[in-house]
């Protein structure tokens, strides 16, 4: 402790009962501060317990999604929280900022001194001489509640470091679930196309056998197939790449298939787009990092006070039996010892130090509220953009870019237009049913980054973000 320490003895002026009364009476104290001890580890403790209880009961499930005939995204999503080991890292992480509440503000061991006289051992001409002192060490009141409180905060950080950690990762897992979903879908629709350009390099044959065509139409169409069939092979290395960087996350082995994504990906909206100010404030009331900051600036906070009570002394509170005394009055001793806080320097630096760190978290909350409203605000309008670039490749170009297809087929059939244009129909097909596909997995990948900045976990439904 800061500052001198000063005793006080005195000797009791009773029999035999008063010093053993004192000494009963200083275990008692040891007695009840072991009691609250053992009370106050029993609460947090269970936090781990119970994830690993959610973690064993969803194993199954998530065992059978990753075999599944179709790997839907919400099991994607599931598997990773459960099996990425970062989860587990901040997960442990938590559960050892909880260990350190069951160490703050505890009762220190009482203390027991035993002394002898060594030359009365074996010595004929004096008795057995011997001390025993208890002692107990009683901090100033509220030393102990503020040390439970800096504790307390600093778990509630870590625990909301957990949440970010999962927030972040269930987006990475959205943003890999897309790419294989592009990957999948772009593979299907080169093949199509190959069987498409097929047909077509049939047409132009049987154009040229009846007189109708070039040799070069032939030829050009036999080029595009071989452009397709390098496409599929750079198509199916991307998709591979995809999945191995998959199971990177399931903290599986890269070369392990992974079920088909869905034919279709979810559009539904379920996020409100059109109230900022409701998003913003859901927001600002659910994101983690913003919370964590706050409890380090509560946790600071109570480090200061802390090194405030240092300006008032602890106690040592003592009972002792000498068997030297000549008089039986003085064998039995009790005694006060408190330190004396006169250095301050140390406690006004500890103070300083506090009260600069919680400056520093409370200007990083105000950062983190301004990136909070500001990432809603650009991911709510990116995601009004997507839907509208969806609507107008479906409703508009796909289907001129199929009309222009037949057209020109139908074209060339008749001798109207050359083969050029069959070619640069299906281009444009292709180029538009490629898009299309892209532009579903921007969409979806844009909402799942307004789900993360609304501090919901993306790609799950909002009743499983607190699992």
């Amino acid at each position: 402790m800061i500052g001198n320490s000063f005793r006080l003895r005195g000797a009791c002026i009773s029999r035999h009962s008063c010093g053993f009364a004192w000494i009963g009476f200083v275990g008692l104290l040891a007695g009840c501060a072991s009691t609250a001890t053992t009370a106050s580890q029993r609460s947090p403790a269970t936090a781990g317990g119970l994830a690993a209880t959610r973690q064993a009961a969803t194993s199954s499930e998530e065992a059978r999604a990753l075999t599944a005939a179709v790997l839907e995204r919400s099991a994607f999503v599931r598997a990773v929280l459960s099996k990425n080991p970062t989860i587990e890292s901040a997960r442990q992480s938590y559960r050892a900022a909880l260990s350190r509440v069951r160490q703050a503000g505890v009762w220190d061991d009482p203390m027991v001194d035993l002394g002898v006289a060594p030359l009365s051992i074996a010595s004929s001409k004096a008795p057995f001489g011997y001390q025993v002192e208890l002692s107990q060490h009683l901090p100033w009141f509220g030393k102990r509640a503020l040390e439970t409180s800096i504790a307390s905060a600093e778990a509630e950080a870590a625990k909301s470091d957990y949440e970010v950690m999962r927030r972040d990762l269930a987006l990475t897992a959205v943003m890999l679930y897309d790419q294989y979903f592009v990957a999948e879908r772009s593979l299907e629709i080169n093949a199509q196309h190959i069987q498409l350009m097929r047909a077509m390099q049939a047409g132009a044959t049987a154009q040229f056998e009846a007189g109708r065509g070039a040799a070069q139409d032939t030829l050009q169409a036999e080029a595009e197939v071989a452009h397709m069939e390098h496409d599929a092979v750079r198509l199916q290395s991307q998709r591979e790449v995809t999945v191995a960087q998959m199971n990177e996350l399931l903290h599986r082995a890269p070369e392990l298939l992974l079920p088909p994504p869905p034919a279709e990906l979810s559009r539904t909206d379920r996020l409100g787009e059109s109230n900022p100010r409701r998003l913003e404030g859901e927001a600002l009331a659910s994101r983690s990092e913003i919370q964590a900051a706050r409890q380090h600036v509560r946790a600071e906070q109570a480090r200061a006070d802390r090194a405030g009570r240092d300006a008032y002394p602890d106690f040592t509170v003592s009972a002792a039996y000498n068997s030297m005394w000549d008089m039986p009055e003085h064998r039995f001793m009790v005694g006060l010892g408190f330190n004396l806080p006169i250095q301050s320097s140390r406690r006004q630096g500890m103070a300083d130090e506090a009260l600069a760190t919680r400056a520093k978290y409370e200007a990083e909350a105000a950062r983190l509220t301004d990136a909070a409203r500001s990432q809603v605000f650009v991911a709510a309008k990116q995601l009004d953009e997507s839907r509208h670039v969806l609507e107008l490749i479906e409703r508009r170009l796909l289907p001129v870019a199929r009309d222009q297809i037949e057209a020109a087929r139908a074209g060339f059939t008749a001798s109207r237009n050359p083969f050029v244009a069959v070619i640069d129909a299906e281009k444009n097909l292709r180029a538009a049913e490629l898009d299309y596909q892209m532009a579903r997995a921007e969409y979806d990948g844009r909402r799942a980054a307004l789900e993360r900045a609304l501090g919901r976990i993306p790609g799950l439904e909002s009743k499983e973000t607190d699992r």
